[in-house]
């Protein structure tokens, strides 16, 4: 099962908390503010207050094979590079940044961030299945109805022709293009013969509870309780599409 962290509880971090709580209980949070560190440790397997600046703290803290850290620690851009630079000194995989700037955000990135998250433009519903998956690189809810998405082929249609995996009849989604995983440039599907290989990373388009139920396939197994989250994500963004 996978393990997060959210260092820094400011609006991100609790945006984040929330969604992911909602597919694991797994996540360690730190802020140094006692009272809302209190107010949302029923949320997270550990709740620590503690300065996050702190470097040796820190690294006591966060078990090295943790697979994700969030950082939002508000206004504090000097504490957002530190911690951000420690993190990367202590091989966390992900690191995922608070950013109010485009110039902030070229900073993070150069001291460690694999991704900068810029509040104003992406939310924390968003992040939460890229977390959540292994195989889901990229993903854009476009409307309640509609997702883009990155996602690395499953095992269970690698050997698989093209015509015989029939996407769009049995998984109810639409193959945009491909792309191999060494390969950052899509290409057009090819022929209904091609055989998906391991290594291959498609471009799809389809409903969300299309993407939900090969999401859903792939950790069935993991101990992540995916249903709940995507019923609640969707539901809710179809929500905010009639309040508009």
């Amino acid at each position: 099962m996978k393990q997060f962290a959210i260092i820094g509880l400011d609006t991100f971090g609790i945006r984040m908390l929330e969604q992911l709580s909602l597919v694991t209980k797994d996540i360690i949070i730190i802020d140094k503010n006692e009272e809302t560190v209190n107010q949302y440790k029923d949320l997270a397997s550990e709740a620590l207050i503690m300065d996050a600046s702190n470097e040796k703290a820190l690294e006591q803290t966060i078990p090295q094979d943790i697979d994700a850290a969030v950082v939002d620690l508000g206004s504090s851009i000097e504490d957002t590079i530190m911690v951000t630079n420690y993190l990367k000194k202590m091989n966390v995989k992900e690191i995922i940044v608070k950013a109010e700037s485009d110039q902030l955000g070229e900073v993070l990135k150069i001291v460690g961030a694999t991704k900068v998250v810029f509040p104003d433009r992406e939310t924390a519903k968003s992040l939460t299945p890229l977390l959540a998956s292994t195989n889901l690189f990229q993903y854009m809810l476009v409307s309640p109805s509609l997702v883009l998405a990155e996602l690395k082929i499953l095992d269970t249609y690698v050997g698989v022709s093209v015509r015989n995996a029939n996407f769009r009849v049995k998984s109810g989604i639409n193959i945009v293009a491909l792309r191999k995983e060494n390969d950052m440039n899509f290409s057009l599907l090819p022929d209904a013969d091609y055989v998906f290989c391991d290594d291959d990373i498609l471009l799809v388009s389809g409903p969300p509870e299309a993407v939900q139920k090969l999401v859903t396939e792939e950790v069935r197994d993991s101990g992540f309780e995916l249903k709940n989250f995507f019923k609640f994500m969707f539901s809710s963004a179809s929500h905010m599409q009639h309040k508009k």
